[in-house]
């Protein structure tokens, strides 16, 4: 019992720890017909759950320092930037406005970029009402300087070789407080999102739930996505609880099914409850290049 007893404890203790050892995790992705010398380096930052005292101000000033010296080409933001589920009821809301205006210190020359996540939609009462736009959390996100992107590509360019970033509208904008697995509405539109795409440049795009990458075409060179936490508590890599429709298939990593190819970050933030265990907090570094020698 005593035994038992020292376990539960030191569980619970590393439990509540790991969500403040964040960490840095690299993927190299070389997808099909991706150009020689168009080297990217991606910076991934998910599901953040912005609240007060487990992830606040200063850790988040933190985070923003940290992913602003790993010199990134660009920053992808996917969503989730506040308070989620019964968390709220251990935690101080952060304002929108001071939350955003931090984010707006991250620097990229290729920019800083972001979708929405289910719970920045589901906390807005109003647009879940009207069912549509705009969100609180994506006018904080506009009004310090970042471009939030719902069903919508822009095309860039990087040493003069262009390539195209898209980002889906949430595909769980509407329905909130039903249990996963079961069926929610969204506002994502990839038919019209990809029908945006004008020329045959590499294709990048962002969603907050991974759940769509079963429909996404060959044409997307890379899909990065967030939302599922790792699992947040997760045992020799099996998660218990997943919010996703495919369970284990999605839970994290970069996956590759039919030469497609998807990156899912376990996030920066907690939902429910302030524990980790086995899905520590991540920074996600993807370096996208060319299997071929450059020239």
């Amino acid at each position: 019992m005593a035994l038992t007893g020292l376990g539960t404890v030191s569980f619970g203790g590393y439990a509540l720890a790991e969500p403040l050892r964040v960490g840095v995790t690299r993927y190299t992705v070389s997808p099909p017909d991706w150009p020689a010398g168009l080297p990217l380096r991606i910076a991934i930052l998910t599901d953040l759950h912005i609240c007060e005292p487990w992830l606040g101000i200063e850790r988040l000033e933190a985070l923003v320092a940290r992913t602003n010296a790993l010199s990134p080409d660009a920053v992808l933001m996917l969503g989730d930037y506040v308070c989620g589920g019964t968390l709220a009821m251990w935690s101080r809301p952060v304002k929108h406005a001071d939350w955003a205006r931090v984010l707006g210190g991250l620097k990229a020359p290729l920019g800083v970029h972001a979708v929405l996540g289910n719970h920045d939609w589901w906390e807005d009462l109003e647009a879940q009402q009207r069912r549509g736009g705009p969100v609180m959390a994506g006018i904080a996100l506009e009004n310090a300087g970042i471009p939030v992107y719902q069903n919508n590509a822009v095309r860039l360019e990087k040493d003069g070789l262009p390539f195209w970033l898209a980002g889906l509208g949430d595909q769980w904008a509407f329905g909130s407080g039903r249990r996963h697995g079961q069926e929610t509405s969204g506002i994502d539109d990839l038919t019209g999102t990809l029908a945006q795409v004008t020329d045959d440049a590499p294709l990048i795009l962002m969603v907050h739930e991974p759940d769509i990458f079963t429909e996404v075409p060959e044409r997307v060179a890379l899909t990065v996505a967030g939302h599922t936490h790792g699992g947040q508590v997760a045992i020799g890599g099996y998660a218990p609880v997943v919010p996703s429709r495919y369970g284990q298939r999605y839970l994290r990593g970069h996956i590759i099914e039919d030469g497609r190819n998807l990156v899912v970050s376990a996030g920066l933030g907690c939902s429910s409850l302030p524990i980790r265990f086995g899905a520590p907090p991540e920074i996600v570094m993807i370096t996208v290049e060319s299997g071929q020698a450059y020239v």
